[in-house]
């Protein structure tokens, strides 16, 4: 889960722009993707790549400088990562990832996504003599590029086809890819895999910049023709001539899907899919859980206006259309904020130890006007249950007299491979949930997308006491699927049906699925 973006100043540009400006213009508009940090990687003909890294996260990124050692260092090309991690003890995820083999053959990457099949192919390369640093999916995504390179075109001196080199890998990997490679030619290379999860977006500007990004958002502001680079392609930009070609590498018929997280947690609200920007599919998604929530919340006469609130920084537009929803049906409520956050990282990545200890220190009250008052949460998923359960006790502790949670999603009932880190399908608050229910509840709700109304209610009952709120209210599937801009088409919904979008991760899933529940009976 992170951000990529790269800028190419074409030979016959005439801009007083740098590359460097134009990653100032596009990596704070890709802030939501990570907060972690940024790092760039920028070519420069008879000087190589030099690397830039910052721990701040993009929206704070003031200044992309040039390099204070080498005034004339003035790169034509260059790529970038809004990283999401936060680095573990003993491994960085520091992108982009160069391979540090002589400069000759140098390789640098930048990804967004994760590989479900990581494992078996490190494996493949570590019996091939590969040997790596770390153990995450960039290095291991650059080691097989650097592996087929050598095997088919370093040793017998020919040029890469790069091609060829991509075609190897969307057949050999399995998840969701969207990458940057750039060589020590000065050659860009935009890749994104035959799934299609990960978006990547491309812009030619009228003032001759070829642009990148992973949302069509970063584009905002500049003038030229923009495009999606379609799955199972690659963009080929020459380092010299500035030629830019457009390549099929996948012979798959598997129609693309985008992840739903796109639009409902990652993409920037700014960021659009058929014309229909996230901002208004979350707004309308709140104004939908209106209409159900309204029917749950306690009615007191001259009872003082509910508080509607969000979850910082992405539940905004949630709460605004839950907020119209409510008075539109003459619920007495008031928009505010009641939490913030001290820190930017997210907290739904990372071990279990490290994502407790970032939750503690994340949130604290935002006012502390809030005695006796009922409080509504807007937020877009309920995965672990962690969070709100944080928020819910922090806000009880203020004395608020009863916390309910509106929630912009079906429940989460698969675990994601694909670079959102949940790993497990028994660290989601629905199956710890499930275990506690009737056997005809717990077979009625392994339907998934089907679950009858009667049945959710008790699941949501079930967690809202977990973590110690007054409702917990979902938004049904049917009208999520009739809210998204693509409704079931083009978009992958796993985490809600089961229905995994790759092979590999459909095997996986199926097996934690079944040794959830069968551990379940044979421990019953």
């Amino acid at each position: 889960m992170s951000g990529i973006a790269a800028a190419f100043l074409l030979p016959w540009s005439s801009s007083h722009q740098t590359v460097y400006d134009r990653l100032k213009h596009m990596l704070p508009k890709l802030s939501l993707r990570g907060q972690a940090g940024v790092g760039i990687a920028a070519f420069m003909h008879n000087k190589g790549v030099r690397y830039k890294t910052a721990s701040r996260p993009p929206h704070e990124l003031r200044a992309i400088d040039k390099d204070e050692q080498d005034l004339e260092f003035t790169p034509h090309v260059a790529i970038a990562h809004v990283r999401g991690r936060v680095c573990t003890e003993g491994e960085s995820d520091d992108q982009p990832t160069p391979n540090r083999r002589a400069t000759s053959r140098q390789l640098t990457i930048s990804l967004d996504g994760a590989l479900v099949n990581a494992r078996e192919i490190r494996a493949e390369l570590v019996a091939q003599g590969r040997t790596f640093a770390g153990r995450t999916d960039a290095e291991l995504l650059l080691k097989l590029v650097e592996h087929i390179c050598e095997r088919d075109y370093w040793r017998p001196g020919l040029r890469v086809n790069y091609e060829n080199v991509f075609r190897e890998i969307d057949e050999r990997i399995d998840g969701a890819i969207s990458a940057l490679l750039l060589d020590t030619e000065g050659n860009l290379v935009a890749f994104r895999n035959r799934y299609g999860l990960r978006p990547l977006e491309f812009m030619q500007t009228d003032d001759g910049f070829l642009l990148f990004a992973s949302e069509n958002c970063a584009f905002a502001g500049l003038r030229g023709k923009s495009d999606r680079i379609v799955p199972g392609y690659i963009k080929y930009v020459d380092g010299k001539r500035g030629h830019c070609l457009d390549r099929c590498v996948s012979d798959s018929q598997r129609a693309a899907k985008l992840c739903v997280y796109e639009t409902l947690y990652l993409g920037s609200p700014d960021t659009s899919i058929q014309g229909r920007s996230h901002l208004e599919t979350r707004y309308s998604i709140g104004f939908s859980l209106g209409d159900l929530i309204a029917r749950r919340l306690p009615t007191e006469p001259d009872a003082t206006p509910i508080i509607v609130a969000s979850m910082p920084h992405t539940g905004g537009p949630y709460a605004d259309g839950l907020f119209s929803s409510l008075v539109a049906r003459g619920v007495s409520a008031e928009r505010r904020e009641v939490i913030e956050t001290q820190i930017s990282e997210r907290t739904l990545i990372g071990p279990s130890s490290e994502r407790k200890r970032r939750i503690a220190h994340k949130y604290r009250l935002a006012s502390t006007d809030v005695d006796k008052r009922t409080i509504l949460i807007a937020d877009e998923a309920l995965i672990r249950g962690d969070t709100s359960r944080t928020v819910t006790n922090m806000l009880l502790a203020a004395g608020v007299k009863a916390v309910h949670w509106g929630i912009g999603s079906p429940p989460i009932v698969a675990p994601n491979y694909y670079g959102v880190n949940i790993e497990t399908i028994d660290e989601l608050a629905f199956w710890r949930t499930w275990k506690g229910l009737s056997a005809q509840q717990r077979k009625k709700s392994l339907l998934f997308k089907d679950i009858e109304p009667h049945v959710l209610k008790a699941i949501e009952g079930r967690i809202a006491a977990s973590i110690n709120a007054a409702t917990v209210t979902y938004l049904p599937f049917p009208r999520l699927t009739s809210l998204l801009p693509r409704g079931n088409e083009g978009i992958d919904l796993s985490p809600f049906t089961f229905e995994m979008p790759t092979p590999a991760g459909q095997t996986r899933a199926n097996r934690d699925l079944h040794n959830l529940v069968a551990g379940h009976y044979s421990a019953a």
